[in-house]
């Protein structure tokens, strides 16, 4: 495959910034296709946040006291620089201080709300992309944008930038992490964000139920789509449920959207090297697993017991990640002869919930309000089972990392989990986990129930856990499923 030029624009890149699962990608996709050979940069925001004495951001001479210009309002830039770790990618950060220099991402920390001026930020953000690129003399073949906040990237191209020689032949992918997330505003912000009034009238590009809609614009001017998982990429056609109101939309592009899964980075999640855990183990020493598993239950305060299993939980607690559900059925939960330790942070009705049955069951449950990288490490390594029964889950990371460390998923047939984990057939003796179709508690329970009856079985158990290490979802089998996307796109 030839090398192409591939400019990579997101909101959030791990290790600099973060909120969820998008700079989990950007940090890991554009590395696996640097290793391809491909020339790929990344280009993001340059938050307060970001330490640049500790990520060593250079600055680039050519990329000072830049003059972006939106709908006559003028904004000075600087880029600074740096690699992404243990890589040769270009990272390039591009600093507004009006619109960048503050605590949080997204959302403003005295509201709890989001930023009023998050339209006109990524805009700017946006168009800042563009003209570095030109700055840089770099063209790229292809610009690779992500969620609503790069979603303009595709309009300006063929709007402000059509006649600019220099973008002539770049395509844009747009790839849909999560459909929940849309970057609505009011109408009235289009033209402070250089879109014409005839890209938001009724039915038109950017307009959505009488609001400003940028994920709207950007599938529709980008060359092609993709989104994190095959399942996924069905459901938001089809389901309102996982579409939310973007089903006719994306099903008028169904030929230009397709879904791959994306990749776990095994430098950090495998249990043979992971330097977070106590034990190292693989496919052929299960032995130190339970070394593990008897250094979580000491570390959350639970007694030992071969026979009890562990389930983990390490999420966002909220309604989309099945709490409802397991709500619904503590009770029933906790009269099985299992133990559940719970990691993460989220809605404050399900930290008051949990805290509450922390005390009520302190023999049964461990409760971690936080996030906490090494325990999370440790759940993976110490924990039987992996309960993740989302209501919607466009891909999910963890499944795939507890198949590797043996850990043994319980999940709702959904998105990314339902091509990631084959239910169990007792009668065949294949599968890798246990799943379930229907968003129900009950079905849950089941489910919950039949995993617990085969765990007493510890030959299946073992095959059940081994079947699921041998699984390869390294971001080297997805890249080259981007890198025939972006060929796709070019040839267009």
């Amino acid at each position: 495959m030839r090398q192409l030029k591939i400019c990579y624009v997101s909101s959030e890149v791990v290790p600099f910034a973060k909120t969820g699962g998008l700079a989990d990608v950007a940090g890991a996709l554009p590395i696996a296709l640097k290793q391809m050979e491909q020339d790929v940069r990344v280009m993001m925001a340059n938050y307060k946040s970001i330490n640049e004495r500790k990520f060593v951001l250079r600055e680039v001479i050519r990329l000072k006291e830049v003059k972006v210009t939106l709908n006559e309002e003028t904004k000075v830039i600087d880029g600074k620089t740096a690699f992404l770790p243990n890589s040769k990618v270009h990272v390039y950060f591009l600093h507004i201080p009006d619109y960048f220099d503050r605590k949080e991402l997204y959302v403003d920390p005295t509201t709890g709300k989001d930023f009023e001026d998050n339209a006109e930020r990524f805009a700017f953000f946006s168009k800042a992309t563009l003209e570095t690129l030109k700055l840089l003399y770099w063209q790229p073949d292809i610009i690779h944008c992500n969620e609503w906040q790069t979603a303009l990237i595709p309009f300006y191209l063929k709007t402000l930038y059509k006649d600019d020689e220099f973008f002539k032949g770049t395509k844009t992918i747009l790839t849909l992490h999560n459909l929940a997330y849309q970057g609505s505003f009011p109408l009235a912000k289009a033209k402070k964000i250089g879109i014409p009034d005839e890209y938001v009238r009724p039915g038109k590009q950017f307009e959505f139920y009488g609001n400003l809609n940028l994920l709207k614009g950007g599938v529709l001017f980008a060359d092609l789509l993709n989104t994190v998982s095959e399942k996924y990429a069905e459901e938001i056609m089809t389901d309102p449920e996982f579409g939310f109101g973007f089903e006719k939309i994306l099903a008028s592009r169904k030929k230009d959207l397709v879904g791959i899964l994306n990749g776990v980075d095994y430098e950090s999640w495998n249990p043979a090297t992971d330097n977070l855990i106590p034990f190292n183990y693989s496919i052929d020493n299960l032995e130190n697993k339970i070394k593990n598993k008897k250094v979580l239950c000491k570390q959350n305060n639970l007694q030992y017991d071969e026979k009890v299993p562990v389930i983990g939980i390490i999420s966002r607690l909220a309604d989309q990640k099945g709490f409802d559900l397991i709500n619904e059925i503590f009770k029933e939960l906790m009269e099985m002869n299992i133990q559940l330790i719970i990691l993460g942070t989220g809605d404050p009705k399900y930290h008051t919930l949990f805290e509450k049955l922390a005390k009520k069951y302190p023999k049964k449950i461990a409760v971690n309000l936080r996030f906490d990288n090494k325990l999370a490490h440790l759940i993976e390594a110490g924990a039987d089972m992996f309960l993740m029964p989302s209501r919607f889950e466009p891909c999910g990371l963890n499944q795939m990392y507890s198949l590797k460390y043996g850990t043994v998923p319980i999940v709702r047939e959904t998105g990314g989990l339902a091509d990631t984990i084959q239910n169990f057939d007792p009668k065949n003796k294949t599968g890798t986990g246990f799943s379930f179709k229907k968003y129900k508690a009950k079905e849950m329970l089941l489910t919950i129930k039949r995993a617990v009856k085969t765990y007493s079985d510890k030959k299946t158990w073992s095959a059940i856990q081994k079947e699921g290490m041998k699984k390869d979802f390294s971001w080297e089998q997805s890249a080259k499923k981007y890198q025939e996307l972006y060929e796709r796109a070019f040839k267009k």
